[in-house]
C-alpha cells in the first residue's frame, strides 16, 4: 500500500468507534476538512466501550472506502486504538498534524471516558505525540441533529489547532444535544460511578446469560467546575486528559512507607 504524505496542508486524522458510517464520523469530517487534508481511518463496526483495547488475537484490515480530493476514508476491523496505530504505522508517511475522533453518539462525560473507544483513539494519538480531541454528542439516535455539535466542534478544533496543546494532554469535549447550547466551559472530570446492573436471561438451549445495564451515579452534583454540571446546565464541557496516570500526592503519601521493610519482610 502506498502511503499517504502530507503537502502544503495539514493532514488530519479522524477515528470513532461507532463506526466508518456513522452519522457523527462524517460531521466530524464536515467540522475539520475546511482546516486540512481529512484521513479517516475507522472500524467497520460499532466498537463502543472498546477503551484503548488493541487487537493481538487475529489479523488486521484495511479497507479504503472512498477517496476524493482531500479526503481519503479507510474501515479497518480493528478498534478506535488499532485504526490510530495502522494510520500512523502503516498508512502515513508522515505524522499527522492533528486525531480528532468522534463525534461519538451518546455522552462520555466523567468516568465514562474511560470506558470510551472516542477517547482511546484519541489517547492512542496522544500517545504518539499528536495533539488529539475526543468529541461526543448527549444523543444516542443514529440519525441525531448534529448541526450545532458541527458549529461547537470547528470552532473548538481551530483554537486548539492555532493554540496547541500541552504534551501529553488530549481534550475530552462533551456537546450538549439540541440548538440550545449557551457557550463553552472549561472543567473538571465529575466525581462519579456507573452502578452495574446484569439483566439475566436463559437462552433456548437453557444456558444462563447476561446483559449489562446499568446506571451512572453523580458524586458531586453541586460542583461547578464538573463536566456533568457544565453539561445539565446547557454548556458545552472540555475537559483536559492526561494519559501520565501518575497520581502526586500518591508519590507523597508513599514516601511514608518504609521501603527497606518492606524488603526485608519480602525476602
Amino acid at each position: 500500500m502506498e502511503k499517504i504524505k502530507a503537502n502544503h496542508r495539514p493532514l488530519i486524522l479522524v477515528t470513532n468507534d461507532d463506526g466508518v458510517e456513522a452519522k457523527g464520523i462524517h460531521s466530524l469530517i464536515e467540522a475539520v476538512r475546511p482546516f486540512g487534508d481529512v484521513v479517516v481511518v475507522a472500524p467497520d463496526q460499532a466498537m463502543s466501550g472498546m477503551s484503548h483495547a488493541i487487537t493481538v488475537k487475529h489479523p488486521l484490515y484495511l479497507t479504503k472506502v472512498q477517496e476524493e480530493p482531500g479526503l481519503q476514508i479507510f474501515k479497518s476491523n480493528g478498534t478506535p486504538a488499532d485504526c490510530v496505530k495502522l494510520a500512523v504505522n502503516v498508512l502515513l508517511a508522515d505524522m499527522p498534524a492533528f486525531v480528532v475522533s468522534g463525534i461519538n453518539h451518546g455522552t462520555n462525560s466523567s468516568i465514562s471516558m474511560h470506558y470510551s473507544g472516542t477517547l482511546g483513539g484519541a489517547r492512542e494519538g496522544v500517545l504518539n505525540g499528536i495533539p488529539a480531541i475526543g468529541f461526543s454528542l448527549l444523543a444516542y439516535e443514529a440519525d441525531a441533529d448534529f448541526s450545532s455539535a458541527i458549529h461547537y466542534s470547528r470552532a473548538i478544533f481551530e483554537q486548539v489547532l492555532e493554540q496547541g496543546l500541552p504534551k501529553g494532554v488530549c481534550l475530552n469535549v462533551n456537546i450538549p444535544a439540541g440548538k440550545d447550547v449557551k457557550g463553552v466551559k472549561i472543567c473538571r472530570q465529575a466525581e462519579g460511578r456507573w452502578v452495574e446492573e446484569f439483566d439475566e436471561r436463559v437462552d433456548p438451549r437453557g444456558k444462563r446469560y447476561f446483559w449489562l445495564t446499568g446506571h451512572f451515579e453523580h458524586h458531586d452534583t453541586e460542583n461547578e467546575m464538573s463536566d456533568e454540571y457544565a453539561l445539565r446546565n446547557g454548556y458545552v464541557s472540555v475537559v483536559p486528559c492526561a494519559v501520565d496516570a501518575t497520581h502526586e500526592g500518591g508519590l507523597a503519601h508513599l514516601k511514608a512507607l518504609d521501603m527497606e521493610a518492606i524488603a526485608a519482610m519480602a525476602r
